[in-house]
This record gives structure tokens, sequence and C-alpha cells, in this order.
């Protein structure tokens, strides 16, 4: 399991990367599983890929936000049972940590990166598919998508790629309990209710509404969004206090740019300000 041999080393408009598909228009990148034919399911490969691609985000000015979403009306069934589970089941302790580790660094590289990543969720969203919707920022998902946490249906414990500490911080304990336990199936509706989904959207509809969320938030002032989703991931190991403190901290860099001011002139000339990240 070694890594690419070519990581990102170019601007993301410019990258192929070699197991997805990524478009960037008006500072939205969008990132698409391509395996339509099984549900766009998730490879040794790919994992690293997109662990790459998320990391390199940091490094590009121009991808102001980001899409995930999935071929062929699924957003992903997780990870290949052919290509992962049975390879799986042969390897030693050292190996399948060297894995767990490994999916886990997508989830860690997802939470890391600066740019809001919004989640288009259709059809089947299950396995290491829902932990990377979980570890969006926003998801947005059609009528019907079905989201599982089914680790428990292979015979493993829920406890996957962050899903025990992220899950419960998005739906609460006790119903984070419930799917990582059970492993049920969890509508749409349902989703929304619990506040899983930020929004369900006609299905036709759902790529175009979370491109336009992530277009809206490219628009905004993007310097100050990664600080945003900076505090909101650092904080959950800060008491209140100091969790004030260190917004004080990093409100007080986002005085300091340029973005802050651009804002305040256009208040005064009563007119839309016009952000340009920094």
């Amino acid at each position: 399991m070694s890594r690419p041999a070519n990581p990102v080393i170019v601007p993301l408009a410019e990258y192929s990367p070699e197991h997805f598909l990524l478009s960037v228009a008006d500072g939205v990148a969008t990132v698409t599983l391509n395996r339509p034919e099984r549900k766009n399911p998730l490879t040794f490969e790919s994992y690293r890929e997109l662990t790459d691609f998320f990391r390199a985000c940091a490094f590009d000015d121009a991808v102001k936000a980001v899409v995930v979403t999935g071929a062929g009306g699924n957003f992903s069934s997780g990870g290949d049972v052919f290509e992962i589970i049975g390879p799986l089941v042969k390897m030693d302790t050292k190996g399948l940590t060297a894995f767990t580790r490994m999916t886990g660094d997508l989830v860690k590289a997802m939470r890391a990166c600066p740019q809001p990543i919004v989640a288009a969720v259709e059809g089947i969203c299950a396995g290491a598919g829902a932990i990377m919707a979980m570890a969006s920022d926003l998801r947005l998902a059609a009528t019907g998508a079905k989201v599982a946490f089914l680790f428990n249906k292979v015979g493993l414990a829920g406890c996957d790629m962050g899903a025990c500490a992220i899950l419960p911080r998005i739906i609460g304990q006790g119903r984070a309990s419930e799917l990582l336990f059970t492993g049920r199936s969890m509508g749409g509706e349902e989703a929304e209710r619990w506040g899983f989904y930020n929004r369900v959207c006609a299905p036709e509809s759902v790529l175009a509404d979370a491109v336009a969320a992530a277009r809206a938030l490219a628009e905004g002032p993007s310097a100050s969004h990664a600080v945003t989703k900076r505090c909101l991931h650092e904080e959950w190991a800060m008491d209140v206090n100091s969790a004030i403190d260190f917004e004080a901290k990093m409100q007080a860099q986002c005085m300091r740019g340029e973005d802050f001011e651009r804002a305040y002139r256009a208040f005064v000339e009563k007119r839309t300000p016009v952000f340009e990240g920094n």
C-alpha cells in the first residue's frame, strides 16, 4: 500500500486524478466518485488520491469551495467488497492498522482542508461513503437518498474513520448510537429532521443546488471561512472559556484582513461587497 508516485503538485484546475473526476469552475472544485456500475465504491488507490487532493486544496487559492458527489445516481457504497474487504481478511494486524490509519487520514484531510466542503448525496451513501458525507461541512441530499453506517453489518464496530467522534456532534449521542449499533439505513426526510442533511432536494437538482451553495460560499470571504471551519473543528476539544479566548485571537486576525475593510467600505458606499479572500 505505497503512496501514489505523483501526488498533486499542480494547480487543481490542471490536475487529472486517476480514481475520480475533477472539475474546477468559478472557484468551486467538484469531485465526482466515478464507478457508477458498482455504486462508486472506494479502493485503496482512491482513498489515497482523495486524501492527497484534500491536502492539496490548502495550497490552491483559486479554489474557494469543494463539492463531493457520485456518478450514476449514487453517492458511494463504501469500501469495495472485492478490492478492499477481500484483501483485508488476509492481512495481519500491522497491515490492517496501516489500512485503518490510511482511511482515517482521508477524514483528517477533509477536516483540515480550509475550503468548505459540500456533499451532494444521491441514492446509496453507505459505509465509507457515509463517512465522507459526514466529514463534509454541508450535506444536501436528493429525495430517496439513504445513508447507512453499516460497519456492524460486516462484523465490525461503528468506530470507523471518526464516526463515534463526529456523528454524535451532528445528530446527537442517542441518534448516533442507534445508527452505529444497528447499521440501519436512514432516509432523506429523517436525516434532514435529525440534522444530518442541511436540505433535501429534488433528485434532478441536488448537484446543481450543491454547486450553487458552494459557489455562494466561494463568493464570500474565503479566508474567513477557513477560520470558521478551523474553529468549528478545533473547539470540540476546548472548554467554553478557552474557546472564547481562541475565537478572540482568530477573529482579530480576520479583522486585519483586507476583506474586512472591503466590507466596511461597501457598507458605507451602500453596495454589495466583493470579497477577494485575503
